[in-house]
């Protein structure tokens, strides 16, 4: 199994797992489909299903596109709200793509019908990998950006998890998220992380507001730095770094527990992402006028015609 990581859009990422005996290709999270099919056409790979984590504009805009460029393309998702969606996903159910398994992992929290996915190959000296994406403050990463690519067993949490942070908690209550990452997430093997923004950088300046004398957020601070400043991809993690330095898998954590002022798990992480919420709200925001022209270099909007 290889994974292409896709940087598009502002700060997201777009994966493209290939089976590589069979060169059959799934996607998660397809947001700008004309930049995937210039991929698996350098691939030489067959584009036969889309995984998505989540309805959102920015994890699910360009499925619609991508099945008008791609006629018989199979969409998949645990949301009746994802764009253009085949089949509707659940809990538990498990599916093949060559040698490639994928399980589905229903995590509530960021939206109602969050899905992950975690993916392994039978008899495979690779870890496996989970393809969770996350949405909290980051560094710009640009479009320009070189694909990297990794070989692992993979897991998306989409908008779930993140490099040291989670998604912001929109339709779900604390306990559901604490379920979804802690219990669900946070049990998976030690293995990789595909997340679907780059936020690391963001994520680890508010961890270590949480945990002032952490090493481990101490020293990944400063490889996330160093990884900005040459515009190179913080992702993927793993499920065993997270657990050093992610506040909201150390719940259980006295530091953490100390920061928030709570000792349930539940309590503790609702506050968490409270404060993550100020602490964002305190970073700088991209002017709107320089969103709208970054839209209009990726795609997104349309130049007035002419009369």
């Amino acid at each position: 199994m290889k994974v292409k990581v896709i940087p598009v859009l502002e700060d997201n990422y777009m994966y493209l797992v290939i089976e590589e005996h069979t060169r059959e290709a799934v996607a998660v999270d397809v947001s700008v489909p004309k930049r995937l099919l210039e991929i698996v056409g350098r691939e030489g790979v067959s584009l036969t299903t889309v995984l998505t984590t989540h309805h959102h504009w920015d994890h699910a805009r360009g499925n619609a596109e991508l099945v008008r460029l791609q006629p018989g393309l199979v969409v998949l998702g645990a949301d009746e709200r994802i764009c253009a969606l085949t089949r509707r996903l659940v809990h538990g159910e498990e599916l093949q793509f060559g040698a490639i398994h994928v399980r589905c992992l229903l995590t509530p929290g960021h939206t109602s019908g969050h899905m992950s996915y975690f993916l392994w190959e039978d008899e495979c000296l690779d870890p496996p990998a989970v393809f969770s994406g996350s949405r909290c403050p980051a560094p710009l990463c640009p479009p320009s950006l070189s694909p990297s690519t990794f070989s692992d067993l993979a897991s998306s949490p989409g908008d779930a998890l993140s490099v040291a942070g989670c998604g912001s908690r929109l339709e779900s209550t604390a306990h559901q998220m604490y379920q979804s990452l802690v219990e669900t997430l946070g049990t998976l093997p030690p293995e990789t992380v595909f997340c679907g923004h780059e936020h690391t950088l963001g994520n680890l300046e508010f961890a270590q507001k949480v945990e002032p004398c952490n090493d481990h957020v101490r020293a990944k601070l400063s490889w996330a730095k160093k990884r900005d400043d040459d515009d190179v991809p913080t992702v993927p993690s793993t499920l065993g770094e997270e657990l050093l330095y992610n506040p909201f898998l150390r719940v259980a954590e006295e530091p953490v527990r100390k920061f928030t002022g709570k000792v349930a798990p539940a309590e503790v992480l609702e506050v968490l992402c409270r404060e993550r919420a100020s602490f964002e709200r305190a970073a700088e925001p991209l002017q709107p006028q320089a969103r709208a022209l970054l839209a209009l270099q990726w795609g997104l909007l349309s130049t007035p015609q002419q009369k």
